[in-house]
């Protein structure tokens, strides 16, 4: 078609949605009581986009914030100038965050009273010539505001599919976290693939209560967006309060983890007619609990993702979590899976392998030249998972290549973990591995061995790791041993180390 450009989106999600649908809700605030239109929105992006200008370079806009109204505005703002948005983990220490800051090559980073402090610093740690900026008062604060209410007028600048839009650090096999870039393509292809997966209301409300520094709280924004639609920010998951944010503000879907979703049936909840989606994932659910959830209609979409995909790469429906059980369902609309056996080839139907990931919403790449050559080949994105399709093309995802933890839909790299407890000056060895956990997915386990005339509780290891470590990745159970068992060839036996552990628990 003549005149229809051939990169579209050219402008940003946000200033089409609010010349399209201005007046419809887009963000509903549940703990300030307080909602903004798409036109409200589009206002306030406006002045953080011109604020942004006053932030020289072509670095990327950090941010270091959760579960706020703020997200989503600086999301936009910087897709407004065709900026890249690095989100950063405020639960990590400002250690952990300054490595992460000096590769992300920021131009500023974005806060909030709440995580202003560890922002300076980060900045500080990483010993960085880069401004801080709040989007609190400025009055409270001790560093410049991102915004000052003057209804600047930034100019949409053009956009292309391969416009970097964020980047976010996952945990990986090694202790370096991997950077993660996303696209606006990658963004846009994901939030398809899920509305033709899910289907798409005029009235659908998405309950934000995850962190928003991972896709898992970020993406619903960005889907919304797109849409039409409408977000309810939560800053906080609690059973009671969030069965109560979801029936008041009409929600029909929401993002959980299991650990979460299980916390609200233990609670006694029922979920309201008008919710329609349960969308789990961040960790394998256990059948038991998806049992639980069709004894009380729980609307459950078991799902399979991650960060490289921009979120969703498969999901089952209700109907399939039943009939089949253990599916995480077909690969969505936009999404190719191959399983490849140890050579590369493609195996036959039912036989496992590697999970290889292809599509419009795989990442174009890590940071790391080496660790983006590392994880595609021909085929796509190689995830580490293991897993089977049957003849109808359902993917069952069984477990890992690598040795990496998913508690509480949390990735957690066993070294890192294992690092921090051998830094303790009474413990002369450690092993770190997960363990089968009906809450948790799984749970982080440390063997220890103390030094020669040392004593050690498991508390001690705790108390150490708390600080040094996110407080997912600190150790739910610690063992102490003589010896960290270990194969021929000398590495651990991460088997015999689990079967040690267990009898901790």
């Amino acid at each position: 078609m003549s005149g229809v450009p051939v990169e579209w989106p050219t402008r940003d999600l946000l200033s089409v949605r609010a010349d399209t649908t201005p007046e419809r809700t887009a963000i509903v605030d549940a703990d300030a009581g307080e909602s903004w239109t798409y036109r409200d929105l589009h206002h306030r992006v406006h002045d953080v986009a011109a604020r942004l200008d006053d932030f020289p370079g072509d670095g990327r806009v950090g941010l270091l914030l959760d579960r706020r109204v703020a997200v989503p505005v600086v999301l936009f703002a910087a897709m407004r100038r065709a900026s890249s948005v690095a989100l950063f983990d405020p639960t990590r220490p400002a250690r952990e965050l300054a490595s992460q800051f000096d590769r992300a090559d920021c131009r500023v980073l974005v806060c909030g009273d709440e995580t202003e402090e560890l922002a300076r610093e980060t900045v500080t740690a990483a010993d960085a010539d880069c401004p801080v900026a709040s989007v609190d008062d400025p009055e409270s604060s001790a560093v410049e505001p991102i915004h000052d209410d003057t209804s600047a007028v930034a100019m949409p600048y053009p956009l292309s599919r391969t416009n970097e839009q964020v980047l976010l650090f996952t945990s990986g096999t090694t202790g370096r976290p991997k950077g993660v870039r996303l696209t606006v393509g990658n963004l846009v292809a994901s939030a398809t693939g899920s509305a033709f997966r899910l289907g798409v209301t005029r009235g659908d409300r998405w309950l934000v209560c995850l962190p928003t520094y991972h896709m898992g709280g970020l993406a619903p924004f960005v889907r919304a967006t797109l849409y039409g639609t409408g977000v309810v920010l939560q800053r906080e998951f609690d059973p009671e309060t969030t069965a109560q944010v979801i029936s008041d503000h009409d929600v029909t879907g929401v993002s959980l983890v299991p650990t979460m979703l299980r916390r609200l049936l233990d609670d006694g909840w029922t979920p309201p007619e008008h919710l329609r989606f349960v969308l789990l994932g961040g960790a394998a659910a256990s059948q038991a609990l998806l049992d639980r959830c069709a004894d009380r209609d729980v609307p459950v979409y078991p799902t399979y993702g991650m960060t490289e995909a921009a979120s969703q790469i498969a999901t089952a429906t209700p109907e399939q979590a039943r009939e089949y059980p253990g599916t995480v369902g077909q690969p969505l609309v936009t999404t190719t899976v191959r399983v490849l056996d140890e050579s590369g080839d493609p195996v036959t139907t039912g036989e496992t392998g590697e999970l290889v990931v292809d599509g419009p919403t795989v990442t174009p790449g890590y940071l790391d030249d080496a660790q983006t050559e590392a994880a595609f080949s021909e085929h796509g994105f190689h995830t580490g998972d293991v897993g089977y399709r049957d003849g109808d093309g359902r993917l069952w995802v069984t477990g890992r290549v690598d040795d990496r933890i998913v508690t509480g839909g949390e990735n957690v790299d066993p070294s890192v973990v294992a690092d921090a407890i051998r830094s303790h000056d009474a413990v002369d060895s450690v092993a770190v591995v997960g363990l089968p956990d009906e809450e948790w997915g799984e749970r982080v386990a440390a063997l220890v061995v103390a030094a020669a005339g040392s004593e050690l509780a498991a508390g001690d290891i705790e108390g150490h790791c708390r600080g040094r470590l996110a407080p997912h990745q600190v150790p739910k159970t610690v063992g102490f041993t003589d010896e960290i068992p270990r194969t021929a060839s000398g590495t651990i036996d991460r088997e015999a180390v689990r079967e040690l552990l267990e009898k901790e628990r």
